[in-house]
């Protein structure tokens, strides 16, 4: 049986730059740098299905607007039109499937690291331009050695990211014929911090999951960990976590090998695991009790530091929940918790991907166990009962639950959101919402392909 063994590694990569000045011949000195382009660029990203048809799976395409452009329904982005055998339009993202894009604030860079392929694991870092005229920037690092080819990885903090991954170890266990007792089901750790504004691998870390000896007995488990983030002060960081436990006093079934396999029983509730910031040390797990739903996600960021200094964090994409943990702690705080069933007035809603804007604000994108579609909500985390729920030309379309399965990453320029919704293989709009006045209106009209469906606005 493995031990909780922590080992840190420092991967430091140190990068010179160097700058010269180009004298002119002219009298009096150097000539005027070029001028720079300020225009605020909404960056779209869109997947496309693979060889066999699966709708999503072949790769990521990005195309640049400007902020008028995106607010305009008469403005038409094609960012999937097919001609004579490839793509023409924005620039296709380095990744064998769909590419986990993140974005900085000011809308100027793409960040991505592949995922699977010959090249997963490598981070590629992109300048937005309009159209897809993009220039890759910066150094392409590979973090497979320490994160595999199919790692997760967040925007931890602007000019942060982090990759983290977890693998389970076989189930330890005593016993034969029969008689049977479960021992442990650990999981070990990667992380790697990366300079964004560098292109740098910062820091690492491996070590197994860091559970108590009462719940390693009782069955749990992390299958995957994501979504990190770093507090306000940026000294703790925090990441989700796919917790499940095994049923230890169930009967195991037998396998094809004749290994014993328990079923799952329930978890005490949802846990995020936290470690110190920068050293990567003393990994610790903390629980809420006011949900018992993952807190892991897919591919869309789930927690966000709130104007107020707390993180707020959802439980998608399975659960309704956001819970708070602490700046004062850095622990669950067990008396608040914003439920969206609650909040709205609807029923088994699903939390798909979220956005928190400012002062308690956020929006929301959701499904609902019994009823096709794909919904929009404008949040207040301080006073739910304020949330309310927005209208939108597309909501109850069934296609667009497969778009709100992969969806990545909602706008923000000021107080205006930027949400791009297509329903898998059809036309859709970016639906443009004034967070102060919960005002929606339809902005840059967005054509797809079959299987095909826009992800994110950056």
């Amino acid at each position: 049986m493995k031990k909780n063994l922590f080992k840190i590694g420092l991967l430091s990569i140190a990068i010179a730059f160097s700058s010269c000045s180009n004298e002119d011949d002219q009298p009096g000195g150097t000539t005027d740098p070029d001028p720079v382009d300020e225009t605020r660029y909404i960056t779209l990203t869109a997947s496309f299905p693979d060889d066999e048809g699966t709708g999503g799976n072949g790769g990521t395409r990005a195309y640049g607007i400007t902020v008028e452009n995106a607010e305009d329904p008469s403005y038409i982005v094609d960012l999937l039109k097919y001609e004579n055998g490839s793509f023409v339009e924005g620039i296709g993202l380095k990744s064998s499937r769909t590419a986990r894009v993140q974005g900085s604030a000011d809308g100027k860079y793409l960040y991505n690291i592949q995922y699977t392929g010959t090249e997963g694991g490598v981070f590629n870092k992109y300048e937005v331009g309009e159209g897809g005229d993009f220039e890759e920037v910066g150094y392409e690092l590979n973090t497979a050695a320490i994160l595999g080819t199919a790692p997760r990885w967040m925007k931890a903090a602007e000019g942060t990211g982090i990759g983290v991954y977890a693998s389970s170890y076989d189930v330890e266990y005593e016993g034969e014929d029969g008689n049977y007792t479960f021992l442990s089901a650990d999981s070990e750790i990667k992380i790697a911090v990366l300079d964004l504004d560098n292109t740098a691998i910062t820091n690492t870390a491996i070590f197994d999951f860091p559970w108590t000896d009462e719940e390693r007995a009782a069955g749990y488990n992390v299958g995957r960990v994501d979504v990190p983030i770093l507090n306000a002060a940026q000294t703790k960081l925090f990441i989700g976590c796919r917790t499940r436990r095994y049923d230890v006093d169930a009967t195991p079934t037998l396998d094809e090998d004749g290994i014993p396999e328990w079923p799952y029983g329930e978890i005490e509730g949802t846990k995020t695991l936290v470690l110190d910031y920068p050293s990567l040390k003393n990994p610790t797990v903390i629980t809420s009790t006011n949900s018992t739903a993952v807190n892991n996600s897919y591919r869309t960021m789930t927690q966000y530091v709130g104007t107020d200094g707390h993180v707020y964090q959802a439980t998608a994409t399975s659960g309704a929940d956001i819970l708070r943990i602490s700046s004062a702690t850095n622990d669950y705080d067990q008396s608040y918790h914003f439920d969206l069933n609650e909040a709205i007035g609807v029923t088994d809603a699903s939390i798909k991907a979220w956005r928190y804007v400012k002062d308690g604000i956020g929006i929301v994108l959701y499904t609902l166990a019994d009823t096709a579609g794909g919904y929009l909500a404008l949040i207040d985390l301080n006073t739910p009962s304020n949330s309310v729920k927005l209208t939108t030309d597309v909501e109850t379309d069934e296609d667009l639950e497969a778009t709100l399965g992969q969806y990545q990453y909602i706008g923000l320029v000021g107080d205006i959101a930027y949400v791009p919704l297509t329903p898998s293989g059809k036309e859709g709009n970016i639906y443009v919402i004034n967070t102060l006045t919960k005002e929606i209106s339809k902005g840059a009209t967005l054509k797809t392909i079959s299987g095909s469906y826009y992800l994110a606005a950056y």
